[in-house]
């Protein structure tokens, strides 16, 4: 009996970008196809310059591909507008940065609410009560009139988490998420990434250049010079320790 094929997040095919023209030309991506899978956690590793950030921004449509097409959903993103972009990634995806990039001068409950306001609407009853419910399930549901000066920096990047997760996104960036943490909270905020696609089948990319990040994750990409280097799944440790020391070495 053949299994049921995964249903596909996010899809880029045949993607390249190009920065600059003739000598100076600097290929960041090498015609990339790669399809995220709903409801997993993924996560793209790879050396400085690898390719791997920038595969995130064209992913995100914060960036154009110059070749190659990339889909959000069912949704072809490749030659959106400006506007259109940007309500996409306002409505259907979240991004949770290594910066919190919270407002200091809005509570807990204020900054995870903004993406409503930015849209420009408040939340209703039951979106509300889902901000809380994530607010508890993060474990800062006591904390949601505080100012972010008061809280801790893993309180703070669950907030920026909680942000991200407020309009029920399709696709969720993480872009070194864990960057700006100690180990504790590290371990913390990585459990409660992956726990979201076991609890709310949410699909994340993470990005990160941390083999204890990765191995947070159900698939790791590994990127070499703008193209995909490995795939394989996190449980695969000799491979995925032996492609991690390579890079290590190569780098």
């Amino acid at each position: 009996m053949s299994e049921t094929p995964a249903k596909v997040a996010a899809r880029a095919v045949d993607v390249s970008k190009v920065y600059g023209t003739g000598d100076s030309a600097t290929t960041a991506l090498d015609t990339v196809t790669l399809d995220i899978h709903s409801g997993t956690l993924t996560a793209i590793m790879g050396p400085s310059g690898s390719g791997k950030s920038t595969l995130m921004h064209v992913f995100a449509g914060l960036d154009t591909a110059t070749s190659g097409s990339v889909s959000i959903g069912d949704t072809d993103i490749t030659h959106l507008d400006d506007d259109a972009l940007t309500l996409l990634r306002r409505r259907h995806l979240g991004f949770v940065f290594q910066a919190f990039n919270l407002v200091p001068t809005l509570s807990v409950l204020g900054n995870v609410t903004l993406p409503f306001e930015l849209d420009g609407r408040k939340p209703s009853t039951d979106e509300l009560a889902w901000v809380r419910v994530l607010l508890g399930r993060l474990g800062i549901g006591m904390l949601e009139e505080r100012r972010p000066h008061e809280l801790s920096g893993g309180q703070q990047q669950r907030v920026a988490i909680a942000r991200a997760l407020a309009m029920r996104p399709q696709l969720i960036f993480a872009d070194e998420p864990t960057g700006n943490l100690d180990s504790k909270s590290s371990r913390e905020v990585l459990g409660l990434l992956r726990d979201l696609t076991r609890e709310y089948q949410q699909t994340v990319v993470l990005v990160t250049h941390d083999p204890v990040a990765a191995s947070h994750a159900d698939r790791v990409i590994f990127i070499a010079d703008g193209a995909i280097a490995h795939d394989v799944g996190a449980s695969d440790a000799k491979t995925l320790s032996d492609i991690i020391l390579n890079l290590e070495v190569a780098s």
